[in-house]
């Protein structure tokens, strides 16, 4: 840590957040029952908070945790402003795995991953993850201004002709040139969370998370679009390093607000009129470091103030920045429909939903399986409810936009119909 920084003793931890553990296997997308999972508080591993086990679907139930008090998130300060915590999982015939550093934010649920390998397959032993401090608590390198538009090649055509949601984010753990740095291969959406989870405080305004999330997802989709780090030759996406692009932490716990946020509008990006590609959308934290682009500070003082995401993009970018959305979501068997499907729906829509409900059961068998007759009715209503109550979302049991693509990403993953690539 910096040395102006300082950690709350956990006597003063006034408030609480929640945290839930998800365990899968890393040998196709299984839930790991019967996990042991020990939540011991970080620095101090003998005092064990809670002891804990998984069900059928791979999930701990949501534990509430001490965490420092709330106003310690919403203004710049010395004090940490979140708990931190270490999480150990044990599971028969599986590695152990250990995360240091889950982040618990006061008032807010997260989830954390844990992933598993079986000890059939012959790898090297996983290492503990260890969740780096949070960017706003913390001193890392600031952002090297770049052109928020890229040159286009002599023909005046970008490398993509459309801006098209990939289906993987291929992230660089280090500096561009560190050819040490390892690569991982990170759903979009999943690279999304993490960044939000792990650029700003979840405990701030909804309107401000949008906003910094659309900066967030322009900036990304800019480098995949123009294809930044592959036309220098180089085999990966985007950088970890927040000198050049911005923090993804491996394994780091994700706050479900920004989760469902991101699986609300995940598609979106920042555009301007007559430019066809995503701009790059610089940020700061606008305290110890001031760019040409959003104040992650000043986001939240004019959420504070109920300006909405849009009004909070055109203060810091101007006023013809607006949001658009992309042509097409690569990775899916389908796009949504346009509508949302409930009960009385019927037709190919509901069948194919049917039938990827059926195919994820079957790795989750607490989501029931239904007729493939295309009539949506209480029992597919049902397993819609099952589904969104494992994986995050809201229990409505209607299939609207972020679930559609909710169990579209599931069912490529359980069917292991995906590849890794951008």
């Amino acid at each position: 840590m910096s040395q102006n920084r300082v950690h709350t003793a956990q006597n003063d931890y006034t408030d609480k957040g929640t945290l839930q553990i998800n365990v899968t296997s890393t040998l196709g997308f299984f839930p790991v029952t019967d996990a042991k999972v020990t939540v011991t508080l970080s620095g101090e591993p003998d005092t064990v908070i809670e002891e804990l086990e998984t069900n059928q679907s791979g999930q701990t139930v949501e534990v509430e945790l001490p965490a420092p008090p709330l106003d310690f998130s919403l203004e710049p300060g010395e004090e940490q402003p979140y708990a931190d915590y270490n999480v150990t999982v044990t599971a028969p015939g599986y590695e152990p795995v250990v995360v240091e550093g889950v982040q618990v934010l006061p008032e807010v649920e997260s989830v954390q991953p844990v992933s598993m390998i079986p000890r059939e397959v012959e790898t090297a032993p996983e290492e503990d993850i260890l969740i780096p401090p949070h960017t706003l608590f913390y001193d890392y390198p600031p952002k090297i201004e770049e052109d928020e538009v890229k040159p286009m090649d002599d023909d005046g055509e970008i490398v993509l002709s459309r801006v098209v949601v990939p289906e993987t984010i291929v992230v660089h753990d280090g500096l561009p040139n560190d050819a040490s740095a390892p690569n991982y291969y990170v759903p979009y959406r999943d690279y999304i969370k993490n960044v939000a989870s792990s650029e700003i405080y979840a405990t701030w305004p909804e309107q401000t998370i949008y906003a910094n999330v659309l900066a967030i997802m322009s900036f990304t989709l800019n480098r995949v679009y123009t294809e930044w780090y592959r036309n220098q030759g180089k085999n990966f996406t985007i950088t970890s390093s927040t000198a050049y692009d911005q923090k993804w932490m491996r394994g780091r716990n994700i706050y479900s607000n920004i989760s469902y946020l991101v699986d609300t509008v995940f598609a979106n990006y920042l555009s301007r009129p007559g430019i066809r590609q995503p701009i790059f959308t610089s940020y700061c934290n606008g305290t110890t470091v001031t760019c040409n682009g959003l104040s992650q500070w000043g986001s939240k003082y004019l959420g504070d103030q109920g300006y909405s995401a849009i009004e909070i993009i055109r203060y810091y970018y101007g006023s013809n920045m607006y949001i658009n959305t992309a042509v097409g979501v690569s990775g899916v068997p389908s796009s949504w429909p346009g509508y949302n499907l409930t009960v009385g729906s019927s037709g190919d829509k509901v069948r194919q939903i049917q039938m990827q409900l059926n195919r994820i059961a079957q790795n989750y068998p607490a989501i029931p399986t239904v007729s493939v007759d295309g009539i949506f009715g209480q029992r597919t209503a049902e397993a819609v409810r099952s589904f969104q109550r494992i994986f995050g979302l809201p229990v409505s049991g209607i299939v609207d936009y972020p679930t559609w693509y909710k169990i579209s990403a599931v069912y490529v993953a359980v069917s292991r119909l995906s590849e890794p690539g951008t």
